[in-house]
């Protein structure tokens, strides 16, 4: 699988500061709406993630997990 984010979109409340904090600039706030009424994060290219975590320490609702190197 490699490296990717996950995002619980539940949890995420739309702040952005992951898609400003991602030096790869592969995070962006999507269309959907979570159950708060927010739009919440995306990762939009998986293969380009290097798993920095940068998104996940900013998260001020630590809604971002980063797996690293997972492979099937």
């Amino acid at each position: 699988m490699g490296n990717r984010i996950e995002v619980d979109m539940d949890r995420c409340k739309g702040c952005g500061l992951c898609v400003s904090a991602c030096p790869a600039d592969i995070i962006e706030l999507g269309d959907d709406i979570n159950l708060k009424g927010y739009h919440f994060a995306v990762l939009t290219d998986a293969a380009a993630c290097k798993a920095c975590a940068f998104c996940g320490v900013i998260c001020p609702d630590v809604a971002i997990t980063v797996f690293r190197g997972l492979k099937k």
